[in-house]
């Protein structure tokens, strides 16, 4: 058998604070990748700004971090990109195949390939523009039925995947993701943040999602009117053209003085908020893991959450379940959530069984069998 000597990463998707959940695979996954094979070598290869965040985070201290010239905004460089120059990239730098993390990948590798192909939310629901829509199912599809090994954070996921692409199931291993980041950012006080975010004396409601119409925060601001008034909504995660309709629902509803729009966040900054909540709630209404929630969980933090397979996969029964349709359903399992400490008490033992050790395990299998199909 081939032993993975040195694999290169495609992390060029990486929009530093608004790549979302695959920034967090990444932060996640590749340092524990290096320290449980530290025989093991790793290109990064990523964008511009992608490579700047890495090396502060000291990645260039494990792997070898290559920026190439395109950011995830710029459509063209980047397909470009991913399609030309990572490959040739990967070649020059003597890896052995290529593990792309955020679902497009290049579509003739001329290596063995990995991909990880978090949900296709987007083709079933709108997400983006009906060009952008397309031209991300041409990226997907087609690399995907020529990778080696097929990489999905859960079950569901997989499932939700080969129905809707038409994929055969066989390629794919299921490999559950770590519960978040590791972050050695320094911490903002709590009082800071209830100054900053005018939260004093409210009990807090947190949101972590960018505000995207798939993730539906529109259901948690319905459902603010029917709190206690002391209850605050506060929404953290990247804009885009659908915050501005939850701003208007808000004020229609007179409820804006309750709801706290709050951009990307620093990790010493998002780790007081984690800190200062007193319960989460996931309105989504599709995702491939749902990473959030496990870092509520790890935080003691009860959950409010979408009933969704790939929810009741990663998050058990602690969750308090809602219909994400309904802002009465939603307010109720809030209500649930913000007075159980029983469930917030067992949050952290359960959150405890993901770790990103033992998703870079399942991974280095992924590569293994990928070393052997080639």
């Amino acid at each position: 058998m081939r032993v993975p000597e040195h694999v290169a990463l495609n992390a060029l998707f990486l929009a530093p604070g608004v790549s979302g959940g695959p920034e967090t695979y990444l932060r996640g996954l590749a340092p524990a990748l290096a320290a449980e094979f530290p025989k093991l070598r790793l290109t990064i290869v990523t964008t511009g700004s992608g490579a700047v965040l890495l090396r502060e985070l000291g990645f260039s201290d494990f792997a070898q971090v290559h920026a190439l010239r395109c950011e995830d905004g710029q459509r063209a460089r980047r397909v470009l990109a991913e399609q030309l120059l990572l490959p040739q990239a990967a070649r020059s730098a003597g890896a052995q195949l290529i593990h792309s993390l955020a679902s497009t990948a290049p579509r003739y590798p001329r290596m063995p390939a990995v991909i990880t192909l978090h949900d296709v939310t987007f083709l079933r629901m709108h997400t983006f523009g009906a060009v952008t829509t397309f031209g991300m199912r041409m990226m997907i599809v087609a690399p995907a039925l020529h990778a080696d090994v097929l990489l999905s954070g859960t079950a569901a996921a997989r499932d939700e995947i080969c129905e809707t692409l038409g994929l055969n199931p066989a390629p794919f291993l299921v490999v559950h993701h770590g519960r978040g980041r590791t972050t050695a950012a320094t911490l903002i006080p709590e009082s800071e943040l209830r100054t900053r975010h005018r939260l004093e004396g409210a009990r807090v409601v947190l949101c972590v999602a960018a505000k995207r119409p798939h993730k539906n925060q529109e259901v948690l601001v319905r459902a603010v009117a029917q709190l206690d008034t002391d209850v605050v909504v506060v929404l953290v995660g990247h804009a885009e053209p659908y915050a501005a309709l939850l701003r208007k629902i808000a004020d229609e509803l007179c409820v804006a003085d309750r709801v706290r729009f709050v951009g990307p966040v620093g990790d010493g900054e998002l780790e007081g908020l984690w800190r200062l909540a007193d319960c989460f709630a996931f309105p989504t209404l599709g995702e491939g893991f749902g990473i959030p929630l496990l870092e509520a969980m790890d935080h003691g933090l009860a959950v409010a959450c979408s009933d969704l397979p790939v929810l009741r996969e990663v998050g058990g029964e602690l969750p308090v379940f809602f219909d994400p349709h309904s802002p009465e359903d939603a307010a109720r399992a809030i209500r649930l959530a913000l007075s159980d400490n029983a469930r917030a008490a067992m949050g952290p033992a359960h959150a405890a069984h993901f770790t990103w050790e033992r998703a870079a395990q399942g991974t280095y299998s992924a590569y293994e069998r990928a070393l052997v199909a080639a």
